[in-house]
């Protein structure tokens, strides 16, 4: 007796994900999120996607991780109405403004009177 194994996913997926399963024989029970929804799958996503850079170990796991991450990123400001070039051209004013992170500083602590 063949028995049936379900597997309960509940994540956003990338767009050609759901044809790559299928092509695998898998049956695959999907949906079109409204854009409430949709947003706050892809904060989440970000939220995993930035963890995944955390534990990424090699350079190779690390661009692949980045990719994913800048994929969320693009996804998000379009569905807030924000170009990537918005959001480049925001990041580049605050680096020129408060600086990147090429120095490597570390704030240990700080003392006022």
């Amino acid at each position: 007796m063949n028995k049936k194994h379900c597997f309960k996913i509940n994540k956003l997926v990338r767009d050609h994900m759901t044809e790559i399963i299928r092509s695998h024989g898998i049956i695959v029970y999907e949906r079109v999120m409204e854009k409430d929804e949709y947003i706050e799958c892809l904060k989440d996503k970000l939220l995993e996607e930035a963890k995944e850079v955390i534990a990424s170990k090699t350079s190779d796991e690390t661009l692949e991780e980045l990719a994913d991450l800048l994929e969320v990123i693009h996804a998000l400001g379009k569905e807030s109405g924000l170009s990537i070039e918005q959001i480049e051209e925001k990041r580049i004013s605050k680096k020129q403004e408060r600086g990147g992170f090429e120095n490597h500083i570390y704030l240990d602590h700080l003392s006022y009177k």
